[in-house]
């Protein structure tokens, strides 16, 4: 039984350790959870904002009680597991009615069939579910995929097919693939979405898996007339790990604008994946003139807001106040939640302004100490600061400790007593110095 001592420093380093895994690539989070015992992994599946792709990578390599603990957390939404939404939900529908079952006829479906049903009702996932139940042969992971391969899948019969459970993750990935199929699918975005949101894919694998490219770019940034009518879509925490990964994936560029000139010119014609495109990019292998086509709403919005961009200078006395205030916790944290938030209002403040400044580093990384809560999917009001400041908080970290798992440990198990900012932690940690808690 751990002292009081102990459950307490268990609980803030699981709570570092959730804030900084939502910066980390998939292997150094699979790194890092495996560097954990029992009491801190306990807390960690228990952590009210565990980011989409850890819960992932927690139920593909955790135990029975790691899916135990993440099940009974109730800010984890959308998994297969006891009391979630997954395939057993689904599967106490109601049957197929008896149009469709007129339509498919006497059964058992052939394969073919299926596959020829499930084209014919691309617009929601309620009818291919349906059709998944009726009595079928089963389908070889391969015919599906050739099939898939020859004509691209309707988005519906995708989430479909990812919704009744059974596939394998490289079926699940090859899915994603929708090849030549146009740009003015229906709700092409609803699979990938799906994927993470049931734990099958993390965002690192979305963005290694679904093509074209473009739709990988679009994934980072939605446009507002794909999501403005009710349906399934990102939440802001979800949101904010697939603008991660993608900006991970475009890292190949640096800041150079001739590059991020050439990935607006071919990403909308481009029909592979988004890391090859940059691996073609940076190679300069593409060619001088990229392939017509229409032309893709919302690509250079999504692009500009991933693309680097110079800081505008904001001077005055009120500033430099705003920013110095940051080093100096209030009395309270409603205070000081409300003090930053006028600051943001006012345009004094920005999300970057808060990674680098605000001290300790640990609650600069955990918006709900500077913004409150905000975090409640689909009704996020300050969704630009969070952004913002997620995307420095990615570029300090990547620039500091790239892929190493040994330092992102280190940063990981100094933080919860570290009273400095997070570039000194991230300076002292790759420097050696000392990690005291005097910044």
């Amino acid at each position: 039984m751990p002292t009081a001592e102990e459950d307490r420093a268990g609980r803030r380093l699981a709570r570092c350790v959730a804030t900084v895994l939502r910066h980390a690539p998939d292997h150094v989070v699979a790194d890092l959870l495996g560097r954990l015992d029992a009491l801190p992994r306990k807390y960690l599946c228990r952590d009210e904002w565990l980011s989409a792709s850890t819960v992932t990578l927690l139920l593909r390599h955790g135990d029975a009680q790691d899916r135990q603990y993440v099940a009974r957390n109730p800010h984890v939404v959308g998994r297969p597991l006891p009391g979630l939404p997954g395939p057993a939900r689904y599967a106490a529908r109601p049957g197929p009615s008896a149009e469709l079952l007129r339509e498919a006829g006497p059964g058992p479906l052939a394969p073919e069939e299926l596959i020829a049903l499930l084209r014919r009702h691309p617009r929601r996932p309620r009818v291919p579910l349906a059709l998944l139940r009726m009595e079928h042969a089963p389908i070889d992971p391969g015919t599906l995929l050739r099939e898939h391969a020859r004509e691209p899948l309707p988005p519906a019969a995708v989430e479909a097919l990812l919704l009744a459970g059974g596939l394998s993750r490289e079926t699940c990935q090859a899915l994603l693939d929708a090849g030549t199929q146009g740009t003015d699918v229906r709700r092409w975005y609803r699979p990938a979405v799906r994927a993470v949101r049931m734990g099958l894919l993390t965002c690192e694998e979305l963005v290694a898996h679904v093509a074209p490219a473009h739709r990988t770019l679009l994934l980072s940034d939605l446009p507002t007339e794909l999501t403005a009518a009710k349906g399934l879509r990102w939440n802001l925490p979800e949101r904010t790990g697939m603008r991660t990964a993608v900006a991970r994936a475009l890292r190949p560029l640096r800041e150079d604008p001739r590059l991020w000139a050439e990935l607006r010119r071919h990403a909308p014609a481009f029909r592979g994946t988004l890391p090859v495109l940059v691996a073609r990019i940076v190679r300069g292998t593409l060619p001088a003139e990229p392939a017509g086509g229409p032309g893709v709403p919302g690509l250079a919005e999504a692009v500009g807001s991933l693309a680097p961009r110079a800081a505008e200078p904001v001077a005055g006395v009120d500033r430099e106040l705003a920013l110095a205030s940051l080093a100096v916790p209030m009395e309270s944290v409603q205070e000081d939640i409300r003090w930053v938030r006028d600051c943001l209002a006012r345009g004094l403040l920005t999300g970057e302004d808060v990674i680098r400044h605000k001290a300790p580093a640990c609650w600069a990384l955990d918006e709900d100490h500077w913004l409150g809560d905000v975090n409640h999917p689909d009704r996020h009001d300050w969704a630009t600061p969070v952004l913002a400041a997620r995307s420095e908080a990615d570029r300090l970290f990547a620039l500091a400790l790239g892929s190493d798992p040994d330092g992102w440990w280190r940063v990981a198990v100094t933080l919860p007593d570290f009273a400095g900012t997070l570039p000194h932690l991230l300076l002292r940690v790759t420097e050696g110095g000392s990690v005291s808690g005097r910044p």
